[in-house]
């Protein structure tokens, strides 16, 4: 595959995830409370929930740290994007790029305020704390990732693999 065609799936796919999760979150936000609403009983339920911190609601009181590191991807897969050959990890740059850019987003315009907001989480199963679409694109990119690399394939072509171990 060609690395501008890689290079479009990488960021359409990036775009697609921020904009699903965008969208997801201010219907949440207009249309969810912090009761429950069961959808398949107690399996998935939705529950709008406003984290400061990290995942799993960690580290509350470092949300500037947390915004600090989100940009810092952000630019990294921006500038590396273009050096990718494989497709798996096209995949994986754009399911985390689009997944930060969602956290990210609220970070800089919800409350309380630029940089410090809050993430909306909506999403609740059982024994897992509540989440939304852009941590679930960032926990699939992590599972591929784990696989390609199990798999022992590079993001980038190398002497070693440019024969077709993509």
């Amino acid at each position: 595959m060609r690395r501008t065609s890689l290079l479009q799936r990488l960021f359409a796919l990036a775009f697609f995830i921020w904009a699903l999760d965008f969208l997801t979150k201010n219907w949440a936000v207009e249309n969810l409370s912090a009761a429950p609403r069961k959808i398949l009983g107690s399996f998935l339920q939705l529950t709008l929930l406003r984290n400061p911190g990290a995942a799993f609601s960690m580290a509350t009181s470092f949300t500037i740290v947390f915004t600090t590191i989100s940009i810092a991807v952000a630019i990294f897969i921006a500038r590396y994007a273009s050096r990718i050959t494989s497709p798996g990890w096209a995949y994986v740059a754009g399911l985390v790029l689009g997944g930060v850019l969602g956290n990210l987003t609220d970070r800089i315009f919800r409350e309380p305020g630029f940089l410090y907001g809050h993430v909306i989480d909506w999403i609740e199963v059982p024994h897992w704390p509540v989440f939304n679409v852009a941590d679930s694109s960032i926990s699939i990119a992590a599972g591929i990732a784990i696989l390609l690399t199990i798999k022992n394939i590079s993001p980038t072509a190398t002497l070693d693999n440019k024969s077709g171990n993509q």
